[in-house]
Formats: C-alpha cells, structure tokens, sequence
C-alpha cells in the first residue's frame, strides 16, 4: 500500500491535543493542485488525506472521511467509477462526494451526479468557492447524521415500546419473536444485505400481531395443533401487524414484509427489498415451528430445501452454521425485589389475595417488568414466593 500524506492538523495551545473541525479525503493525481487544495483546507482546520488514485477505496474504507473531493481524469480508474464504487461500499456509501474537474460541459457535470456526486467544482479553482462549497458539504452531512441518529434512536423506542406490549400480552409470543430475529440476523449477515435493520426489525416484529389472539390461539396455531377457527383468527395477525406498522416512517418496507409473510411465491409484496424479507420471514417461522416439535435445526433445514426446491436454497445456505443459542437455566424461589431482568417466571405472578395475575407465566422479565411487580408488592402485596428460571451466572 502506498503512504498516505497527512497534514498537520491545526495548530493547538501547548498541553492541549489538536482537534480537527472534519476528515476530508483529497483524490487527484496532479500534485500542484493537491498542494493547493491541502493548504485552503488546512487553513479551514481540516484534517487532510490524500491518496494516490487507485488507493483512494482502501484509504476511505480504512479511515472513514467525512468528505471526498474526487478529481475525474485520473489514470487505471477515473472518478466516476470511483465514485460508484465507494457508494456501492456499507460504510462508504453515505459519506458526501464533491467531484473536481476541468470538464465543464453538462453531460459531465451529470454524469457526476448520476454517479454518486452531491457537488461539482470546475478547475482552474476559485479559492473562495473550494471553501464555501466544502463548508456547505460539510455542514449538511452533520445534519443528516444527526437526522438519522435521531430518527435510529426514535425508532429503537418505538420497537421497545410495541415489544413490551408483546411481552404483556403474551410471554411465548415474545420467546418466538427473538428466536426468529436471530435467525433473520444470520441471513442478512451471511448474505450481506444492506439496510440489514429493516430485516431485523421485521424479524422481532413479525408476530405483532398476534397481540390481538388469545395466547392459547396463538400457541395452538404456531404449533400446528389449531383448530379450523382458530387457524382463521391466526391468518389475519400479518394485516394487523402493517396496519399498526405502516405508518411509522420509514417502515413501509418492514410493514410490507410483515404483511406478506405468509404469502406463497410469487410474492406479491411491492417491491424486491419487502418480497426478500418477506421470504426470510416465513423461512425462520417454518424452522422455527419445526424446533419446536423436537426437529434438530439443521435436519429441518434440510426437509425444508426439499420441500421448497431451490426457491429458500439461498437464505437455507445462510443458515448453514447457524444453530438457536441455548440457555441453561435454573429454578429459584425468589422475593419482589431479587427479581432481574431476563429471568423467566415460572409460574403467574398475583396479588397476594390471588385475585389478579400481576403478570403470565413464561414471561421474560424485562427492567419494566420487574418494577411493576415491585409496585404492585409495595402497595398491595404479591404472592410469595415467586418462582423463577434464573439464567446460570446470574
């Protein structure tokens, strides 16, 4: 690999480390002009890298910039193919690409921005416009990554907030929502998809659901022992889980996935991203229901690539190594306030006269619910004592 030239970073009092304002990457193989553009953007409090051109992928995937300036007439790849390159890249593909160039004629200019580019500066450069143009990228991309930590963390509470529901309403609900989430995280891993979230939240909010069954109706069906009925009540909890989903932003995909997941091929979800996820949806559940009749992980794989033919054979590949996380547990008898979160109740917690169930037997105590069974101890007392499996090291 070649050397990286780094600039000094700005200059700082004595005893105090020096803290760049951005990482900018600067790609072009003329060095009078890496000169120049290295000195305006140091004077701007920018620390800088400058690649040579073919190294200009592994040197921004190394140290991720928070912007490029990418020269187009370079020799072995020019900067439009770059450009594609780092956009097709997972960790690259969000970071803004301000192309340079002597080619002023329109089709280049959109030819950049087809590629991948958010800004255009013509050579011979105007100081002035280099800076204001790299400050405008630079200020924008702060606020996107601030927009999508936002909407990431808005998102996260939302899951937690529909998952306590879940919990509440059904412990065996909640257990089979975790075991598919992890099968449907070892698909998008091993087949590196990208906006994996989207798979994965639809993995832990595939049976939501089934909030509105009964918890019997629900264990009936997923366990194959329903009745014509109750498979009637069961089939329509994938429309109820899009209608509680499909209005939060940016979860129409996970919506469409949720609703199609039990849809035979061809799927007629919108679009390839929801028809994907939708299959992988119904893969986990019928390995799932599988292992819960006794069926080791891997034999159900292989009766389900015969069952399926080559249709699932890509998402069955991705499960090849995978196998469900067991945990040993042990049962304790236990007071309100020994309860942790993760141990698993043993039987149906009630009020001390028995006439309320506190919360069902088989959940998975959360740190929510251990402060309501707390509560409810405090102000009317709960039968003791509470049994509970208790995870090993606990």
């Amino acid at each position: 690999m070649g050397e990286l030239r780094q600039l000094d970073e700005p200059t700082a009092a004595p005893g105090q480390i020096p803290q760049a304002k951005s990482n900018i990457l600067v790609v072009d193989d003329q060095p009078a002009n890496l000169k120049l553009l290295e000195e305006v953007l140091k004077e701007g409090g920018h620390a800088v890298r400058s690649p040579l051109g073919r190294l200009a992928l592994e040197a921004a995937a190394r140290h991720v910039p928070d912007l490029i300036l990418l020269d187009i007439n370079m020799p072995e790849m020019d900067g439009f193919e770059v450009c594609k390159r780092l956009k097709a890249h997972d960790k690259l593909a969000l970071v803004p690409v301000l192309f340079l160039s002597a080619l002023n004629e329109t089709q280049d200019k959109l030819k950049a921005f087809r590629a991948g580019g958010v800004d255009y500066i013509a050579k011979p450069f105007q100081l002035e416009e280099v800076r204001a143009r790299v400050e405008t990228q630079l200020e924008l991309h702060r606020a996107r990554q601030a927009e999508r930590q936002l909407l990431e963390t808005t998102l996260s509470g939302a899951v937690k907030a529909l998952s306590g529901l879940a919990q509440l309403t059904s412990p065996t609900l909640t257990g089979r929502s975790g075991a598919l989430r992890n099968m449907v995280v070892q698909m998008t891993t091993q087949l590196r998809l990208p906006e994996a979230w989207q798979y994965e939240l639809a993995g832990m909010l595939c049976l939501i659901g089934c909030i509105t069954l009964p918890p019997d109706v629900f264990e009936h069906a997923y366990s194959g022992e329903a009745s014509d009925e109750e498979l009637r009540m069961y089939r329509g909890h994938p429309e109820v889980g899009f209608q509680l989903l499909s209005n939060i932003p940016r979860l129409e995909n996970v919506a469409e996935m949720i609703r199609w997941q039990q849809a035979g091929d061809p799927n007629p979800a919108s679009n390839d991203v929801a028809q994907r996820g939708a299959r992988m949806l119904k893969t986990a559940q019928e390995l799932d229901r599988r292992t819960l009749r006794g069926i080791p992980f891997q034999t159900a794989c292989d009766q389900l690539r015969s069952a399926s033919g080559k249709n699932l054979a890509p998402l069955l590949d991705a499960l090849k190594d995978y196998a469900p996380s067991r945990v040993h547990f042990e049962v304790q008898r236990l007071a309100p306030q020994q309860l942790m979160a993760g141990m698993i109740l043993e039987d149906d917690v009630v009020t001390e006269q028995g006439s309320l169930i506190v919360i069902g037997k088989g959940t998975t105590l959360t740190s929510t619910l251990v402060e309501r069974v707390r509560n409810f101890d405090k102000t009317g007392g709960v039968r003791r004592p509470i049994q509970a499996r208790v995870p090993r090291g606990f």
